[in-house]
C-alpha cells in the first residue's frame, strides 16, 4: 500500500469530518433539518479529500524533495543563510514593533519577518557566485613549492569546464580513465541545458547526439576517478552558450576543453586557455620519418592522377603515389614526406 493511497484516505476522513459539521451548521441556519445536509457533505468532503489530499501534501513535498536534491549546493547553502539572515534581523526589529499598539504589534513582526527573509534570500541567491569566491577565499592558503608555482602562475589549475562539443564527442570519458587530467570537470548548468535541448530536437541524428552526451555525462560521474560538478553559475551579461563560457573561464581563470574551433579561437583571442581534444589525438599519433616502411591498405583513390589512399589504425591517412592500380590490395610502402595540418596529419609514401 503507498504512502499517497494512505494520504487520500486519511485526507478523505479528516475532509468527511469537516463536511459534518459543515453540514450541521448550514442546516442550523437554514433551520431544516440535519441529517440529510449532514450525509451530504460528509460524502462531499470524503470524495473532495480523496482526490485533492496528495496534491496538497504527498506531491508538492515530493517536487520539493526532487528539486532540492537537483539543486547546486552554493545556491542552496545561499538560501538557508539568507533565511537565517532574515530571521535574526526580524527577531532584533521585533522588539521596537512590539510597543507599537494592537493590532500593529500581532501583525507587523509576521509581516516584517516574511519581508526580511525574502529579501535575504533573493539577495544572497542573485550573488551567490560572490559568496562563494568569499568564503574560497578564507581557506588558509597552502605555500606552493616551486614546481607548483610555476604550474599555477597562469591560471587555475584546479578546474576544467566542458563545452557542448566535448561532451558529445565522447572521448573525455575514455581519457579521464587515463589519470592524465587531474582537474575537477565543471560543466555549467547552461551547457547542461543546451544538451537536453539537443536531446530533444526532432532531428533523429541529433537527438542521438545529445542523448549520447547524457550518457557520457553519466559514464564521468560514475565511471571516472575525476570528480565532475555540474554548478549554477551563470553570467547574465551574455545570452549564447559559448560566450557565456569564456566569460566563466576568464571569471574562475581556468581552461575550456572543447572540439569547436570557432570556440577555440575566441577564447584564445580573449586570453583563455583551451584544450582541444583533436590537438591532442594529433599529438599522440605515431610519429612517421621519411625513409620509413609502413603496411597499409589502399582503400581508395587519391584527388591526383595515380594517387591511391589508405588508413593507419590510428586513421592517419596515407597517401601512395602509384597506387590507384594497387586499391583494395595490401602492401608496404615507403614514407617520402609528413605533412601536419589543421585536420591532422598526412604522410606520402611510395610501393
Amino acid at each position: 500500500m503507498s504512502s499517497e493511497f494512505i494520504f487520500r484516505i486519511v485526507g478523505a476522513i479528516l475532509t468527511a469530518i469537516g463536511g459534518a459539521f459543515l453540514g450541521s451548521s448550514i442546516a442550523r441556519y437554514l433551520r431544516v433539518a440535519q441529517e440529510a445536509y449532514v450525509i451530504v457533505f460528509i460524502l462531499l468532503g470524503f470524495l473532495v479529500g480523496l482526490i485533492l489530499t496528495p496534491y496538497i501534501t504527498i506531491r508538492p513535498l515530493r517536487a520539493a524533495s526532487n528539486r532540492l536534491a537537483k539543486m547546486p549546493a552554493e545556491r542552496l547553502i545561499a538560501i538557508v543563510l539568507g533565511l537565517f539572515i532574515g530571521l535574526v534581523a526580524a527577531a532584533l526589529l521585533s522588539l521596537p514593533l512590539a510597543l507599537l499598539g494592537s493590532p500593529f504589534r500581532q501583525i507587523l513582526p509576521l509581516v516584517a519577518a516574511g519581508v526580511l527573509c525574502y529579501l535575504s534570500v533573493v539577495i544572497l541567491v542573485s550573488r551567490q557566485n560572490d559568496l562563494q569566491a568569499f568564503f574560497s577565499g578564507l581557506r588558509v592558503p597552502m605555500i606552493p613549492t616551486a614546481s607548483e608555482h610555476s604550474a599555477t602562475a597562469d591560471g587555475n589549475d584546479q578546474f576544467i569546464l566542458l563545452d557542448t562539443s566535448v561532451i558529445i564527442d565522447g572521448r573525455i570519458a575514455d581519457i579521464s580513465k587515463t589519470g592524465f587530467i587531474r582537474a575537477t570537470l565543471l560543466i555549467p548548468n547552461f551547457i547542461l541545458s543546451e544538451l537536453q535541448h539537443i536531446a530533444d530536437s526532432a532531428d533523429p541524428l541529433r537527438r542521438g547526439r545529445g542523448r549520447l552526451g547524457l550518457e557520457v555525462l553519466t559514464q564521468l560521474q560514475n565511471e571516472t576517478p575525476l570528480p565532475t560538478q555540474i554548478t549554477d553559475m551563470d553570467v547574465s551579461e551574455v545570452r549564447d552558450a559559448d560566450s557565456k563560457l569564456v566569460a566563466l573561464a576568464r571569471h574562475l581563470h581556468c581552461p575550456i576543453m572543447t572540439n569547436d574551433y570557432n570556440l577555440n579561437r575566441v577564447a584564445e583571442l580573449q586570453g583563455v586557455s583551451v584544450l582541444n581534444i583533436n590537438d591532442l589525438a594529433n599529438a599522440v599519433k605515431i610519429t612517421s620519418l621519411p625513409g620509413e616502411e609502413l603496411k597499409v591498405k589502399i582503400i581508395q583513390e587519391g584527388r591526383e592522377s595515380d594517387q591511391g589512399v589508405g588508413f593507419l589504425q590510428d586513421g592517419t591517412m596515407v597517401v601512395v603515389e602509384d597506387g590507384r592500380s594497387l586499391i583494395n590490395k595490401t602492401l608496404n610502402v615507403t614514407v617520402t614526406k609528413v605533412l601536419q595540418t589543421s585536420a591532422g596529419r598526412m604522410i606520402f609514401a611510395k610501393p
